[in-house]
């Protein structure tokens, strides 16, 4: 009988399924990202360290990512701008 309290519980994963509401899977959203980052970033770097791959990555992601990189999901603009803009019109849907 598997363990309902203590470290061993807190091991124990459930299954990510969607639901009806919110059909789209968390870790499909993290998965897609983390593929857009090994791609554009990662395997065209090298790293001395660690410390150096944490430090450029998270300077990758505030300076281009979320500034400047065009996002399809968001109408071909940066993250930045679009909610720039939809905060400018509150009329604008949520993009999917």
């Amino acid at each position: 009988m598997p363990p309902t309290s203590g470290p061993q519980a807190a091991r124990r994963l459930s299954p990510a399924l969607p639901n009806v509401d919110f059909p789209f899977s968390v870790n499909a959203v993290s998965e897609a990202f983390h593929s857009v980052l090994k791609v554009e970033y990662v395997h065209r770097n090298s790293f001395a360290t660690r410390a150096e791959a944490r430090l450029r990555i998270a300077t990758w992601i505030t300076g281009f990512y979320k500034t400047r990189r065009l996002h399809s999901v968001c109408g071909y603009q940066s993250p930045i701008d679009y909610e720039r803009d939809h905060q400018a019109d509150t009329t604008v849907e949520l993009a999917a």
